[in-house]
């Protein structure tokens, strides 16, 4: 028997374990990416629902109704409305969550009338006991027209049985709940004589959402028996949820009991506490005091292991493969440049975990909710607050996720400002700085040093954020006000599934999307590095031989400064003193310049180009790590040390507040269609980043 690959879309509204169902579908056979044309984020999954049918299960933005507000919510409809898309789902598996089916019937009840095969799936059974909740199957899935799953993802319960529904999905129903057309008969009468080959309501979603995904002839709609202002238009859909609200409440008046005497207080108990104007914020500080210091005291083992591994690599490739040009490449150029990077592999896993599992357990929500208080002294939206911590984690994506935010000034002051927050491609970068120049102790007994550096940097980041957007808003002259409104899920234990595949697929991704570009710039570095068109490169031997001092020296301590020496007047070595005087009052030296530069391409490229400089800067026949380089790296004028307190606090300071990622250049133009924004914000940041890190450094050294 052949193979049947079909397309199963997971729709919901947030918050109801649609992530966690489609985790339990696909496991890690995930993929993340665009949706054509918008910057929204789509999952892809990946599922054997039985030994002749598998399943490209397609996780959608969360949305309350096909009423959209938000790009996000236009996705939804987008695809629905879409046979052509490669993706347009054969079966729709509607996510729902036990406690409130009545709000998310809404969306059910819009989906069935697009006449599409339709499973509802009620999640969290597992709180149905203590929330006293009982449900009529049987007579939900007649008034519904569809079969229903009953599911909790967090015990892995029902999913299998909600595999069979989908291999079964050509015989669910496709016969809308109810007639809501009945809310203007004259008007959808017409409508569905003048296209009468058209699903009325699809009909009535490209007219009230301007999309034209179905044969439509707008020129047909200047009819004066059924066109519509917008106004009216609105009244209409108001009709219309009013009217699926009166089938939800009739139908749940059977369907579903609750014993409201079942139902405890401790998650509104929870909230006073956790969003209280004082207390909300003193635990909110407590927490992230708690994350920075375990992110530096939790991952130094296996960072050092990790440095070790790829110094010792590097040594054995010198001295074990052949001498030429391919070995110094390998050597000196690709293992050290990726060491530099995958060291830092457990404290960027660390940090994801902390904030999936704040996340998971609902008290992310809490944060949002508690720092709109915030926002709003600032003239930002209490939207822009996701954007703003999602940006901890990748600048890229928060900046897309400010397509919720409907005013356009809002949304353009939180695109502008959303690059100031620390990102994890800024945390290697610290983690090395930090640990050179900030001693490793403890005070009062509990309190790291290196971890409070740490997250005064994050403090320092957010705080510039919210001052910028503060000066924008009275440049823009932003009067325009909107209310923020913000679902609380239900506490919850983190599903460890969930945090385990967020935390792998997002480890994955920093790694590889910054793998391969220090790979690429790895090759360019050594290559830099290692030829010139000096005639000072090409007789350094001669050069070194003739002067008296280096007579005494060592075979050793000559080769290691022949090499310093080779690299000085290499390619590199010319473009690192060009720019030198511009970068020596930072305390920085030509080489910490190219590492600059270099970063531009992301900024933990930083750490890998140092990696590269240095081991080709030395015999390449140690094993030196990273660090100890980095440590022992001394101006060979003054002797100084290049990494003291002075220019590291300098160094850090730059990163804190420099626009170093032309990725998010990029995805800046693609918000907001022009290049006059993303333009202001490097130079306004780079010039920021440059006069605070000049300052710092002189008044320090």
């Amino acid at each position: 028997m052949s193979k049947q690959n079909i397309n199963v879309a997971l729709i919901g509204n947030p918050n109801v374990g649609k992530t966690s169902v489609f985790n339990q579908l696909t496991g890690l056979n995930q993929q993340v990416g665009n949706y054509p044309g918008i910057t929204v984020e789509k999952k892809v999954g990946f599922c054997k629902l039985s030994t002749n049918i598998n399943a490209n299960v397609i996780d959608l933005p969360g949305t309350y109704s096909l009423n959209a507000s938000s790009a996000d919510e236009s996705v939804v409809i987008d695809l629905l409305l879409n046979k052509k898309d490669k993706l347009f789902p054969d079966v729709i598996v509607l996510v729902s969550e036990v406690e409130n089916l009545k709000r998310n019937l809404l969306l059910f009840t819009q989906i069935k009338d697009l006449e599409i095969p339709t499973i509802l799936v009620i999640n969290m059974i597992d709180r149905m006991k203590l929330k006293g909740i009982s449900l009529d199957i049987p007579f939900l899935e007649e008034k519904l027209k569809t079969k229903i799953a009953l599911v909790s993802s967090r015990k892995n319960i029902g999913i299998e049985e909600l595999k069979k529904l989908i291999t079964t999905y050509k015989t669910i129903s496709t016969e809308p709940c109810l007639n809501a057309s009945s809310i203007d008969d004259v008007y959808f009468d017409n409508l569905r004589k003048t296209f009468p080959n058209q699903s009325l309501y699809k009909l009535w979603l490209v007219i009230t959402q301007d999309v034209n995904f179905v044969d439509l002839n707008r020129k047909a709609l200047e009819h004066n028996s059924f066109t519509k202002s917008d106004s009216e238009l609105k009244r209409l859909q108001q009709k219309e949820t009013i009217k699926r609200y009166q089938f939800i409440n009739n139908t749940l008046k059977i369907g579903q009991k609750i014993d409201s005497a079942s139902a405890t207080d401790f998650r509104s108990k929870l909230d006073r506490v956790l969003t209280h104007k004082f207390w909300g914020y003193m635990i909110f500080f407590a927490v992230l005091f708690g994350i920075f210091q375990s992110i530096f005291e939790w991952s130094k083992i296996p960072m050092d292991f990790i440095d070790r591994i790829f110094a010792g690599l590097s040594a054995a490739a010198s001295q074990n493969l052949p001498p030429g040009t391919f070995t110094n490449l390998i050597a000196q150029g690709i293992i050290p440049g990726v060491g530099g990077i995958l060291m830092f592999i457990p404290q960027i896993t660390f940090l994801f975990l902390f904030i999936s599992v704040l996340e998971e357990s609902g008290y992310m929500s809490r944060v949002v909710f508690l720092m709109d208080k915030i926002m709003r002294k600032f003239g930002l939206s209490g939207k822009s607050v996701v954007p703003l911590i999602s940006g901890t984690a990748c600048a890229i994506p928060a900046i897309m996720a400010t397509r919720n935010i409907e005013n356009w000034k809002e949304r353009l002051i939180t695109i502008l400002v959303t690059p100031f927050t620390t990102c994890s491609a800024r945390l290697p970068v610290y983690a090395i700085i930090i640990g050179l120049v900030i001693p490793d102790k403890f005070v009062f007994g509990f309190l790291n040093l290196q971890g409070l550096t740490l997250m005064l940097l994050y403090f320092l980041g957010f705080s510039m954020a919210i001052l910028s957007a503060y000066i924008l808003n009275k440049v823009l002259k932003l009067n325009c006000k909107t209310f923020f409104v913000v679902e609380m899920p239900n506490y919850k234990l983190p599903m460890f599934k969930n945090v385990g595949i967020t935390v792998i697929e997002k480890t994955k991704a920093f790694v590889f999307g910054a793998g391969k570009i220090i790979l690429a710039i790895s090759v360019v570095l050594w290559f830099l590095a290692s030829y010139s068109p000096s005639e000072k490169f090409k007789n350094a031997e001669e050069i070194l031989h003739s002067k008296t001092e280096n007579s005494s020296l060592t075979k050793r301590a000559f080769d290691n400064k022949l090499a310093s020496y080779k690299l000085e007047h290499s390619y590199i070595g010319i473009m690192g003193k060009t720019i030198e005087p511009l970068i020596s009052p930072l305390g920085y030296d030509w080489k910490i310049g190219v590492a600059i530069i270099s970063s531009f391409a992301a900024r933990e490229v930083f750490v890998g180009t140092l990696a590269t400089i240095y081991s080709v800067g030395g015999d390449g026949k140690n094993d030196e790590t990273i660090r100890s380089k980095m440590k022992e790296e001394a101006n060979h004028e003054t002797g100084d040390k290049i990494f003291n307190f002075a220019s590291g606090i300098s160094l850090l300071l730059f990163y804190a507040f420099a626009m170093q990622c032309a990725s998010t250049l990029a995805v800046t133009k693609k918000e907001t269609n022009s290049w006059k924004w993303p333009m202001g914000q490097l130079v306004f940041m780079s010039s920021f980043a440059y006069i605070v890190a000049l300052i710092a450094y002189q008044i320090l050294k």
